[in-house]
């Protein structure tokens, strides 16, 4: 199988500063990642990951460098939130499911963005929950399911759009390990079968191990790099 001509994400000399100058969240990161590919991103509390993430998802903007998503230059998009919509999916440690909406109502929640209508929102949303095995929970509220529930809808909401990115910050940070390595086990799978580039902050180990490509950040650089190279 040959080779994509270009990588999914590049990210290129990106720097991040704040308060002035003062703190720099980032300085000078490089890499590429392939499409239906997985990065590790590890490093101690504040060395960057969620910043870079948060850039990438285009919740933020650098204050130097590059980042190219699918060949685009995010500093060029206008509307970040139907960039967003289309291209990327967040899973967070703390799922941010809406408590007052069910498991089926959040994950129908990001099409709206797309301008799909009720009924294809309902039957892609059922056939996501169903494929992170909580049909039997969807019209339960969050409050009602397990942690490692809410997670796995969490992901489900992720990818119902079929983003090209999917981001996932500390995704199992409040899960035990069994239920943790499910969360991952799902990350991968359906991201994989739907040629997505998968980017996960964590601070366990084997987590890190069971990916692709690890990327290591200290006090915002990366100080170690184990897969394809830098760019």
């Amino acid at each position: 199988m040959n080779a994509p001509a270009h990588p999914m994400l590049v990210v290129d000399g990106l720097c991040r500063d704040y308060e002035g100058g003062g703190v720099q969240a980032l300085r000078d990161v490089s890499f590429t990642a392939e499409a239906g590919r997985s990065v590790a991103l590890t490093g101690p509390s504040g060395c960057g990951k969620s910043t870079l993430l948060s850039l990438i998802g285009l919740l933020d903007r650098p204050t130097r460098g590059r980042i190219l998503l699918g060949g685009v230059d995010l500093a060029q998009v206008r509307n970040a939130h139907a960039f967003r919509a289309r291209r990327v999916g967040f899973v967070f440690q703390f799922h941010h499911m809406v408590p007052t909406m069910t498991l089926q109502e959040n994950v129908e929640a990001p099409m709206i963005a797309l301008g799909l209508g009720r009924a294809e929102r309902r039957e892609r949303a059922a056939d996501m929950l169903a494929q992170v095995d909580l049909a039997a929970r969807a019209h339960f509220l969050p409050t009602q399911v397990s942690g490692g529930e809410r997670q796995r809808a969490a992901v489900a909401r992720a990818l119902v759009n079929q983003p090209a990115v999917l981001l996932a910050d500390e995704p199992t940070g409040n899960l035990d390990s069994r239920n943790g390595q499910r969360v991952i086990e799902l990350l991968l799978t359906q991201a994989r079968e739907r040629a997505a580039l998968v980017l996960v902050a964590t601070h366990n180990p084997e987590i890190a191990a069971a990916l692709d490509t690890h990327i290591e950040l200290r006090d915002g650089a990366v100080v170690r790099h184990e897969g394809p190279p830098a760019a």
